[in-house]
């Protein structure tokens, strides 16, 4: 039996949760073969999950490192699960240790959708969003929506709120007057009605190049265990304007365009205005990518401050500049434009790259 000693770059955060992976461990290298040594590090993310690679002498697998109470490993399988059903390509789960959080998953290997976007000429990059169109149109029209937790009214008020506490207040130290604070309560409550005005599918919340794999059959797709019941416009949003890679918008209305076609031939777009009306397809798509990128400017800045990944915050021009962009299109949001002025400036002077 293989004797587990967590090589170089594998830290734990106790001697307990060491223990406990080895010995959750320890019987699946018997099953899959497994070598202790190969034990690395293959990524993290912005939550408290991590994940490793271990080989074995014919492939490798990825072991989730997702420790309770932070954690709960219970909706990565069940998407897992509906995934599968729909025909789309995501990691098998081959072992699961819920209590623990642990657990040993396929490997769709190592090359984000994001390394192949920034590396692509043209024709490769249009090649490879066609094919994420394509899989998210089969994930929103195939994956089971059923008892998924709702993208509601609340939900998409939470989210919205992490932008005055972590961007505007901790981030950068402004507190809204009284006036300030009523227009952002009338941009929430157009933003909250657009997105509940949408047909309704399995949303999968971060479907963008950095959780999309290349992969055989492409794309791979990963970071699932967040899937919601919510507004049809909101992968694609996240999609086109990503928060590591952006696009000129002549792009971003074809990409779009071929996605709307694909899916208006189906429910839930089927007999929907959306399915008529490219127009107000691109609206509604852009008011969610708003809601989208407010938020994350709040979630970024709250990995700054609250759980010392700094690193995210190098992003927040990128977000800034997406929300200025449809703020200024459209009359009903141009309110927005006085309260992240503000920010953006600062953000320019404090050396924030784009």
């Amino acid at each position: 039996m293989p004797s587990f000693h967590s090589p170089i770059g594998i830290t734990w955060p106790n001697a307990q949760r060491r223990t406990a992976f080895e010995q959750w461990l320890m019987p699946l290298a018997q099953t899959f073969h497994l070598d202790p040594a190969t034990l690395a590090p293959a990524s993290a993310d912005a939550s408290f999950r991590r994940y490793l690679r271990i080989g074995s002498p014919t492939r490798t697998f990825i072991v989730m490192d997702a420790p309770p109470p932070q954690e709960d490993v219970r909706p990565f399988v069940d998407m897992a699960a509906r995934i599968k059903a729909a025909a789309l390509h995501a990691p098998d789960v081959l072992a699961v240790d819920e209590a623990q959080g642990f657990l040993l998953l396929s490997d769709l290997g190592s090359r984000l959708y994001l390394q192949a976007l920034t590396d692509a000429d043209p024709a490769e990059a249009d090649r490879l969003m066609r094919e994420a169109i394509g899989a998210l149109v089969q994930w929103q029209t195939r994956v089971d929506p059923v008892g998924l937790p709702p993208y509601d009214d609340a939900l998409l008020r939470r989210e919205l709120q992490l932008f005055p506490d972590w961007c505007v207040q901790r981030e950068f130290g402004i507190e809204w007057n009284d006036e300030q604070r009523a227009t952002w309560q009338r941009l929430c409550d157009l933003l909250v009605q657009s997105a509940l005005a949408q047909p309704r599918v399995a949303v999968h919340r971060d479907w963008m190049p950095r959780n999309l794999m290349i992969a055989t059959p492409n794309p791979g797709i990963l970071d699932f265990q967040d899937a919601v019941l919510g507004p049809v416009t909101y992968d694609v949003a996240s999609m086109l304007r990503d928060a590591f890679i952006s696009w000129d918008e002549e792009r971003e209305l074809d990409w779009a365009v071929r996605w709307w076609q694909q899916a208006r031939a189906t429910p839930p777009l089927a007999g929907h205005t959306f399915a008529d009306d490219f127009g107000e397809c691109w609206r509604a798509l852009e008011w969610m990518g708003l809601q989208r990128h407010l938020k994350v400017l709040g979630i970024f800045c709250r990995l700054k401050h609250r759980d010392a990944k700094p690193h995210y915050s190098t992003d927040l021009p990128r977000f800034f500049a997406y929300a200025t962009r449809v703020a200024l299109r459209y009359r009903p949001l141009a309110p927005l434009l006085t309260l992240i002025e503000p920010l953006s400036g600062q953000a320019v002077r404090a050396g924030y790259t784009f």
